[in-house]
């Protein structure tokens, strides 16, 4: 019989694979590049080119492919095949070094924020090393970063090395003071998914759900999450069969998902994988949303990955788990237990508190989208609002830190449930803050405000970038000291770290109105809406930083600017378009057709009745006709509206998106839901709320 351990990572060419098909001298130095960064020659690459090509096609591959991350937010993937032609019309397998390194997709029709204009089409694209290839059914994908032909960065990779780099090297600096013989810090991620699973059928009724992955009208289902009963409660028997079959698709690829529940809201469900490297987190989260809803597809389900596609019940998010790891295996962000560790951990976090505060704006423009603004801050998702949730126990440790008292080392308790047969547990040294947007969960960070369709790559970006500075001028400060003093010295930046950014400390409710104000009071950056997050990015500072440390070049930054806006306003332009034609095409045609009908049955009644009251027909015919005006005339308001868009400059366009035409579609959403719930079911157009979400 079949177990995981025989397939899992069957289609990677990982550490295994490598070990067993590369030349032991070849092994070693592809270790030696993936590790400390070497010079990758073209020896290396023909030889590992070779081995690929070998194994793939014993695997039954015909193709080869540069799977790249674009700044579309999903993968892409041009596909060549192994043939190269010989005299008398026969061909050779092939399959060089110069091929696995490079490859030349078109550049300019990706989104470039004007960097690459049509005429200029060249774009590159260069073997990652540091990720496993893998295959993808008959086509071995190798993943590789994307510039453009004068070096633009125009993809979500090259940007995570980068700060992984620069973090790692920080960190070794910081370690090396301490005495610690490091030569990388790895930057960690699991990265929890969120997602909707709904009927097949009915997903294709729907034309919002097809071309938007949201509801833009739909009438509340009489029963929601209010009973709190979807919550880990037993899976439906068809979603336990999809999530099997995800799970073998998944471990085949080397993607350790772990974890599988029902989440709070009807038909929702999360996914969570073990932690990796942040590069191959990232990688493994892109592939992981396609495979999902490949597998889905098989099942009779269309998985949703949008951030709210029903309104009403919560959206869907991607908790992006972080810390940072040495190549001994040391989780920084663990307490451990001598005054080494312990003064190592609180300069680590120190080094979080203080990025997290002097950047709040980049972390809030890491996850914003036209798509995760319907989510945050609905009690269901952190708010707008950057702070940080480190528990009790870590906040009076640090404040007796300000007070000069002594610091404890390791914390938490034990915990008894009052039964004899249950066995105590140790109680974690912090709670789950769930309404916090960035949590210390113990021994690492979990930022909770990603939206479920994106990649983790942004944040992770700015995560690494920021805690770079921190610890850079860290170190400034602490080679300074002698070896004597390095301790206190250590202790002393800590304390006066924390009591200038404490404001960004906060472990209450986020949710509550009264944390709105009281972020005011305190100088937090409240950043409601992505047209005002776009707007920070190019900031002095933080163009500063990213260029500080060869991230983003000031070019760069101001591209992706762009893109940021372009984005959300043909999210919302396809929304309102979308949005017109159901009003047109199925909305307004229905409501007319009932009315008709109920004015017909009025006649035949005060025609055979002519004393009957008929106050239901009546009533309810004055109360479609007016909403039928009012949707007609908001309908062609909203086609105007959206064409006012077209000839404005990207950052205007943005802003007249979320001002005008969004609040208009929000004010159509409202009639017609309430027209919806007037209306015999039979006779509304789209499968509704109860059918989508409350399937058996």
């Amino acid at each position: 019989m079949e177990t995981v351990k025989d397939y899992f990572g069957s289609l990677v060419f990982n550490e295994d694979t490598m070990r067993e098909r590369l030349p032991k001298d070849i092994y070693s130095v592809l270790r030696r590049t993936i590790d400390e960064g070497e010079e990758l020659d073209l020896n290396l690459a023909n030889a590992v080119a070779h081995a690929m090509k070998s194994w793939a096609l014993e695997k039954g591959c015909t193709y080869y492919t540069h799977w790249f991350q674009p700044m579309t937010g999903i993968t892409a993937e041009k596909h060549e095949a192994f043939i190269k032609p010989e005299k008398g019309g026969k061909v050779l397998l092939e399959f060089s070094g110069k091929e696995l390194i490079k490859g030349e997709p078109d550049a300019s029709s990706f989104p470039s924020g004007g960097l690459r204009a049509t005429f200029e089409a060249r774009g590159y694209t260069t073997w990652d090393p540091t990720s496993y290839a893998f295959i993808k059914e008959d086509t071995l994908c190798i993943p590789t970063a994307f510039c453009s032909y004068s070096g633009e960065v125009l993809d979500k990779k090259t940007p995570l090395l980068r700060s992984m780099e620069a973090v790692s090297k920080e960190a070794r600096k910081i370690l090396h003071l301490f005495g610690d013989d490091v030569k990388k810090v790895s930057t960690m991620v699991g990265a929890e998914q969120e997602y909707f699973l709904i009927p097949e059928e009915l997903f294709n009724n729907r034309e919002d759900l097809v071309l938007t992955g949201r509801t833009l009208l739909g009438k509340r289902s009489p029963k929601g999450q209010e009973l709190h009963d979807h919550y880990f409660g037993a899976l439906k028997t068809k979603v336990g069969e999809y999530m099997r079959d995800l799970d073998k698709e998944l471990w085949k690829l080397g993607i350790a998902s772990k974890t599988t529940h029902n989440e709070a809201a009807p038909a929702q469900h999360e996914m969570a994988p073990y932690f990796t490297s942040a590069n191959i987190a990232v990688d493994h989260n892109q592939l992981a949303m396609e495979i999902m809803k490949k597998v889905a597809l098989r099942h009779g389900f269309v998985c949703l990955l949008h951030e709210k596609p029903f309104k009403g019940v919560n959206g869907s998010g991607k908790h992006n788990n972080w810390s940072l790891s040495t190549d001994g295996g040391v989780n920084l962000f663990d307490m451990g237990e001598t005054p080494k560790e312990n003064a190592r951990f609180l300069l680590f976090l120190a080094a979080v508190i203080k990025g997290v505060d002097e950047y709040q704006d980049l972390l809030r423009i890491s996850i914003a989208s036209a798509g995760n603004d319907h989510r945050l801050g609905s009690h269901e998702a952190p708010p707008a609002i950057v702070s940080i949730f480190i528990g009790s126990d870590l906040e009076m440790m640090l404040d007796a830190l300000l007070e000069g008292k002594q610091v404890l080392g390791k914390l938490g308790s034990k915990m008894r449930f009052g039964v004899h047969t249950l066995p105590e547990i140790q109680r974690d040294s912090t709670d789950r803050n769930r309404t916090s947007p960035f949590a210390f969960t113990g021994n690492k960070f979990e930022f909770r405000m990603l939206g479920s369709s994106f990649s983790v790559s942004e944040p992770n970006v700015v995560l690494n970038t920021i805690v770079a500075s921190s610890l850079s001028e860290f170190y400034e400060e602490l080679k300074k000291a002698g070896e004597g003093d390095f301790r206190s010295k250590v202790i002393e930046l800590v304390r006066e770290t924390y009591k200038k950014h404490k404001r960004i400390i906060f472990n209450g409710n986020n949710y509550s109105e009264s944390w709105v104000e009281e972020a005011k009071k305190r100088g937090l950056e409240n950043l409601p809406g992505s047209p005002e997050a776009f707007d920070a990015f190019t900031r002095e500072k933080n163009v500063k930083l990213f260029s500080r440390f060869g991230i983003y070049s000031p070019l760069e930054m101001e591209s992706r600017q762009e893109i940021l806006y372009e984005n959300y306003s043909q999210t919302l332009r396809i929304e309102a378009l979308t949005l017109v034609d159901m009003l047109s095409g199925k909305v307004l045609p229905a409501i007319e057709s009932y009315t008709r009908e109920l004015a017909d049955a009025l006649l035949e009644k005060k025609k055979a009745l002519p004393k009957l009251s008929c106050r239901y027909e009546e009533d309810l015919l004055e109360d479609l006709s007016v909403k039928l005006d009012n949707l007609f005339s908001m309908e062609k308001e909203l086609s105007e509206s959206t064409g006012k868009g077209d000839g404005m400059g990207e950052k205007e366009m943005a802003h007249h998106y979320r001002d005008v035409v969004l609040p208009l579609m929000e004010r159509i959403r409202k009639v017609a839901d309430e027209a919806e719930l007037e209306m015999p079911s039979s006779l509304w157009p789209y499968p509704s709320y109860s059918q989508m979400l409350q399937y058996v």
